[in-house]
């Protein structure tokens, strides 16, 4: 029989994630706790294992695409199993349907949105409904997006893998359409009403479209995508949001439903806002220049020259990151370079030793014993600033945190407790969860809890930085290339001369609420003291 499995809770807190790839296909006969695909969340790559020994009967995503958590996912034949009267709608079923009806109205759903009653009455079981000849091949996401613009998709030829309808094809049928936004068409319902859905889909301006495509009335922000709602589900932070964009909730648009009622994301607010924004900008241009609203185009072709990407997953996790964090914390960069000859001279004498217990020893191991010292000297720079309580958290725990660049971006692998490790523990945890953040293998719980965090701009030749802080926390020490330079170098004669010098070059971040410059230049010289005379790290 057939058993239907629904994306699961693939990290705390994570609402959705990206399909990176499949490791099975239909047909393929799998075990139970098997992985059958890989999902990135914010910074993690999750395999989602199978619940069942069974056979694939039908991937119901494509790679690329955004998986909501609790969405169906994959569809098993599974022997000898009898299939509950709470089941969904097979895919099948849905294929069937009219474009824009997603079932009939006044039908009572569970809390998760599936038909409640009697199975009986949805038809046969999926198990015995033989795939209709001309059955469409298309996510749900294509088959939203259909329904919004009006398309029916069995008149659609898929370009996809094995004839699988894609967004690109319903755009395209959307773009040769006749609809524009000078009307609203209503759809009827089975129980003979109507509902308007042209309105949300029709309406477009270049300014908002990649491909430039000119229509021939005005976008207003009254016109961007607008929902009209008596009652919106969200949560307050959502509602907190939107009140900040000076939006409506109830008109945001959301496909998302909890409980039957509509539920809005954040992320929805976010597009909505920025709608009515590139609306707004769009007409103001559009006036300056004297050409009638929405008529103004591209300067070349859509694919010329440039090429678009989404903007999600970790880039965007790491883009959010980044504003918050700028925008939250005032911050302050201090420079000054560090004689650390003596450091490299230890270091060099001390590889071989590691190297024999397989561990290779860099210089981060030395930088974060140094900052960890300084931090217990300089309390305030491993502190954290309770905005919600409007308290100075002091932290007596030193969570390092090792910004890492990756293939996807940025990631801060922590190793906890760095304070009472030694330098080869150090250099061999580091060396794990860096390995770890390369490869995506890494867990969620492993980029979590940094109390300060150390950045090596030097790795690709960098000196200087102005590094941003990893929010909330209060400090961020970016450590340059170490490179040979002239010093003057004084003898236990007083005696002055001019000699080559390894030097290293330190730029401490800080939030400028918390800690004075004054304060940021004295954490920064003993961390320099700890470099310059290393054998003083042997005291911590």
């Amino acid at each position: 029989m057939v058993r239907e499995f629904k994306l699961p809770d693939v990290g705390e807190g994570v609402a959705e994630g990206e399909l990176v790839s499949w490791l099975v296909e239909p047909g393929d006969e799998v075990s139970e706790d098997q992985p059958v695909a890989e999902v990135e969340t914010d910074k993690a790559l999750v395999e989602v294992p199978s619940p069942v020994n069974g056979t694939v009967r039908e991937l119901h995503w494509e790679e690329g695409e955004m998986v909501p958590v609790g969405d169906l996912f994959v569809t098993y034949d599974v022997e000898g199993e009898e299939r509950t009267d709470e089941s969904t709608t097979s895919e099948e079923e849905r294929a069937s349907e009219p474009p824009g009806v997603d079932s009939p109205e006044g039908t009572q759903t569970d809390a998760d949105g599936e038909p409640a009653g009697d199975a009986g009455a949805t038809g046969a079981e999926t198990g015995e409904v033989e795939p209709p000849e001309d059955r469409v091949f298309a996510p749900p996401r294509v088959r939203r997006l259909a329904r919004e613009e009006g398309i029916d998709l069995s008149t659609l030829e898929g370009s996809g893998p094995g004839g699988r309808i894609t967004a690109a094809d319903v755009e395209a049928a959307a773009g040769g359409s006749d609809t524009s936004s000078e009307s609203v068409e209503a759809e009827t319902t089975p129980e003979g009403t109507t509902s308007e859905t042209g309105a949300e889909s029709a309406v477009a301006s270049d300014a908002g479209s990649p491909s430039g495509s000119q229509t021939t009335q005005s976008t207003t922000p009254d016109q961007v995508e607008s929902a009209d709602r008596d009652r919106t589900l969200a949560a307050p932070a959502t509602r907190k949001l939107a009140e900040e964009e000076g939006v409506d909730i109830d008109a945001v648009p959301t496909d998302e439903e909890r409980d039957g009622e509509p539920y809005v994301t954040p992320e929805a607010v976010r597009e909505y806002a920025e709608a009515q924004q590139r609306a707004q900008e769009a007409d103001a241009e559009a006036v300056s220049a004297g050409e009638p609203v929405g008529a103004k185009g591209t300067a070349f072709p859509e694919g010329e020259r440039e090429r678009r990407e989404p903007f999600k997953g970790v880039r965007k996790t790491i883009a959010d990151a980044m504003v918050e964090s700028k925008y939250s914390a005032p911050h302050v960069t201090h420079h000054d370079e560090v004689d650390v000859t003596e450091l490299v001279e230890a270091r060099d004498r001390l590889k071989p030793r590691a190297e024999e217990q397989g561990i290779s020893l860099t210089y981060m191991p030395f930088i974060m014993t140094a900052v960890t010292a300084a931090l217990k000297e300089f309390p305030e720079m491993n502190a954290v600033i309770d905005e919600d309580n409007e308290e100075i958290v002091y932290r007596d725990y030193y969570n390092v945190g090792i910004a890492t660049a990756t293939d996807v971006g940025l990631m801060v692998p922590v190793l906890e407790d760095a304070d009472r490790k030694g330098l080869l523990q150090l250099s061999s945890e580091m060396n794990e969860l860096v390995t770890k953040a390369r490869e995506r293998s890494i867990s969620p719980d492993e980029l979590r809890g940094s109390t300060f965090t150390i950045t090596n701009v030097g790795g690709i030749g960098g000196e200087y930085a102005t590094p941003i802080l990893n929010y909330p926390e209060s400090g961020i020490l970016a450590v340059g290339e170490i490179k040979r330079k002239p010093r003057v170098v004084t003898d236990d004669d007083g005696e002055e001369s001019i000699e080559p010098r390894s030097v290293m070059t330190l730029s401490l971040s800080f939030d400028h609420r918390l800690i004075d410059g004054a304060v940021g230049a004295r954490f920064t010289n003993k961390v320099m003291e700890y470099l310059e005379n290393p054998e003083l790290l042997l005291l911590e």
